[in-house]
């Protein structure tokens, strides 16, 4: 079904070490799947199976002026028809369709305000996953320079609906999205200081302290939070290579029944 988040990549400049810090800091586990142009790529595994995988940043990236950092893939009905829609709409495309042998089409694009994503069509039904346990990610969040132009944009390419907004004083409104009633994240305009538009991914953990004492334990930098939320804590870092992260606890409500 078009418009879901279902697989989350990091791209980074040490890929041992980064699987090193995760594995300290989550719990996931790593399986090779394979090489492909000289690719070495290995999958994120939780409790619920994979989720994503980790790679080398390329040199010819790095040269560029790429940092480590986060993806996401969300699927579409049609990678092709996405992509000329895509530029029909102002945004860019780094990647053009291609198909990888068994897993799908994919191509990676921006919209108009820069932010990159990645368009996926499965080539088989990907089960989801319960983005409530811990270990899974649970929100995706786009902090961009027009939160209002680049919902119109993602409205029309993957569906999403407005699912409610959050008054955040002199930082604007924060703008909740999701499809079918389901939330998938939010939006909001970036502060200045932030040079450029981007995706942040949360990922879910049963103890948000211990697991950020365990992050800066193993090299990374908290640069937000931790801090209370409507539902839940978040907290915002940046892992030892450089990519931002950041991680989520559900808080039940008073009353609301704990899971057993």
């Amino acid at each position: 079904m078009s418009g879901d988040f279902v697989w989350y990549e990091l791209i980074t400049s040490d890929p041992k070490a980064a699987i090193d810090f995760y594995s300290e800091v989550i719990g996931w586990k790593t399986e090779r799947f394979g090489e492909a142009d000289g690719v070495d790529y290995k999958m994120w595994l939780a409790s619920q199976g994979p989720l994503g995988g980790v790679m080398k940043l390329p040199e010819i990236a790095v040269q560029m002026g790429a940092a480590p950092h986060w993806t996401s893939n969300v699927t579409v009905d049609d990678v092709d028809a996405t992509v000329k829609r895509v530029k029909e709409l102002g945004g860019k495309v780094y990647l053009e369709p291609e198909d990888t042998p068994t897993v799908g089409r994919s191509a990676i694009v921006a919209d108009p305000q820069g932010a990159a994503i990645s368009l996926f069509k499965p080539a088989r039904i990907m089960a989801p996953h319960d983005a409530s346990k811990h270990g899974e990610f649970c929100w995706s969040e786009l902090a961009t320079t027009d939160h209002g132009a680049a919902f119109a944009f993602y409205s029309e390419i993957f569906g999403w609906q407005k699912l409610g907004s959050m008054d955040m004083g002199p930082m604007g409104s924060y703008e909740i999205f999701g499809k079918g009633g389901r939330q998938l994240g939010g939006m909001f305009n970036k502060p200045s200081e932030m040079p450029v538009a981007a995706w942040l991914y949360y990922v879910q953990v049963d103890d948000l302290d211990a697991a950020i004492g365990r992050a800066t334990q193993h090299g990374a930098r908290l640069v937000n939070g931790p801090m209370d939320v409507p539902g839940g804590r978040v907290a915002q870092l940046i892992d030892p290579q450089g990519a931002f992260f950041a991680l989520n606890t559900t808080v039940k409500a008073e009353g609301e029944p704990k899971d057993e």
